[in-house]
């Protein structure tokens, strides 16, 4: 049997989608800690640096549901371009507003625009492997396989960006993700032979925000020859949020997302109150690295154990290895813990997206696995934002213990809700 990976990546465009996909997410691992890295250096705080990040992530939060479904709607192309150009100049506004040192108000007017603007290029990439391979094997090997890009974005992404924010210039690295950005995500639009189709194309612009919003805004003289009506809808097809075990996702997610982001700021102020802060990026790296070591294992092989039961041993492994960072008083040992738990960050997002492959119709793909980056994202937002005012009222370790509530809730919550997500799968497959 052949390397399951070089099979996937043969299927005609795959390689092309995938490598211009992992460019074009490399702002994902960049923005967000180059946004801290920028303001703290900039204004001298910490809270405002968190504040300005979560600003940025709230709007992406918002927002990408809404991008996705038009993306589902119309295709990819024709969705995401203008939002790629709004989201640079969003990013550009940005760095103007710190390096003029303007009021707090332009800053949060700034990350708001480019955060509303950046949809998830992930799912978009994820989408185009679900109409590319031609089995479930294949489907998890390739959502395996993009979870170890996303590890590559994330152990390149925060030791690029604290180098050049630290080493040259506090605005340098959201420049740089900005690059990324143009090339990367312009150059994986173009490719639209391998574009999933567009599940429903209308002359009618002025309404497409209405209809992503609420799918009923069809006026009724049009609905019979543009979509099927409810009563005709499989319940799969219905609203993401409809779906009873999306929202267990979400809330799982989202506590998964303040480990992260309480996770990122936490490092970067431990790392300068012990004379290292170049090193912050290093360390969110080695994190990362043990995510991708073992996301290309995981992918590689078929388990024996149930969907639900992968994503709650991931969720707890991950969980309990981020609550021992409250404990380390050392930048080796915190990497050493980081690249150990690490470990559990790729299967978990495997299993979620899989989860959310297996529940939702999929003429909704795009937005299902969206929403589950927007809640990582939403929860990301809140955690930076939490563990800037604790660093600034008791020092950058102190940033650890938002982390171990983000797991306490993580832990909690997959195991309270692993019943309904149970239910969904069976229900799905019957």
């Amino acid at each position: 049997m052949g390397n399951p990976y070089s099979q996937i990546l043969s299927h005609p465009g795959a390689l092309a989608f995938s490598t211009t996909g992992l460019l074009a997410r490399l702002p994902l691992a960049m923005t967000g800690l180059g946004i801290v890295l920028m303001i703290e250096h900039a204004y001298g705080s910490y809270a405002l640096a968190g504040t300005v990040s979560a600003i940025y992530v709230v709007g992406m939060a918002a927002a990408a549901p809404v991008l996705a479904n038009l993306v589902d709607k119309y295709g990819q192309a024709r969705i995401m371009r203008p939002a790629l150009a709004t989201f640079n100049l969003g990013l550009g506004a940005l760095v103007l507003a710190t390096v003029l040192r303007a009021p707090t108000p332009a800053l949060f007017a700034a990350a708001a625009i480019a955060g509303v603007a950046t949809g998830s290029i992930g799912a978009l990439v994820r989408a185009r492997w679900a109409i590319t391979v031609k089995d479930a094997g294949e489907l998890h090997t390739a959502y395996a396989l993009e979870s170890a890009l996303d590890e590559v974005v994330f152990v390149i992404g925060p030791v690029a960006a604290t180098m050049l924010a630290t080493m040259i210039a506090g605005p340098v690295a959201i420049l740089t993700a900005m690059a990324f950005s143009l090339v990367g995500g312009f150059w994986f639009l173009s490719l639209r032979d391998t574009e999933p189709p567009a599940q429903l194309r209308t002359s009618r612009p002025h309404e497409l925000w209405e209809e992503a919003v609420d799918p009923d805004a069809l006026p009724t003289t049009d609905t019979h020859a543009l979509a099927p009506t409810r009563a005709h809808v499989p319940a799969r097809a219905r609203p993401i949020l409809y779906i009873p075990a999306m929202w267990c996702l979400i809330g799982v997610m989202l506590c998964v997302g303040v480990i992260f982001g309480a996770t990122d700021v936490a490092t970067v102020a431990f790392s300068k109150d012990l004379g290292y802060e170049a090193m912050a990026g290093v360390v969110l790296a080695i994190f990362a690295f043990g995510s991708l070591i073992s996301g290309l294992i995981y992918g590689a092989r078929v388990w024996g154990a149930t969907l639900p039961v992968r994503l709650a041993v991931g969720v707890i492994g991950l969980a309990g290895g981020a609550s021992l960072f409250l404990f380390i008083d050392s930048l080796t040992l915190l990497a050493a813990v980081m690249f150990a738990t690490g470990f559990a960050i790729a299967p978990t997002f495997i299993n979620t997206n899989a989860v959310v492959q297996q529940v939702v119709h999929p003429t909704r793909l795009t937005e299902g696995l969206t929403w589950m980056s927007t809640a990582t994202a939403a929860g990301a937002s809140l955690g930076s934002a939490l563990a800037g005012v604790v660093i600034d009222a008791r020092g950058g370790h102190a940033g650890f213990w938002v982390v171990v509530a983000g797991a306490a809730g993580a832990a909690v919550l997959v195991l309270a809700t692993l019943p309904a997500i149970r239910r969904a799968i069976s229900t799905a497959q019957l």
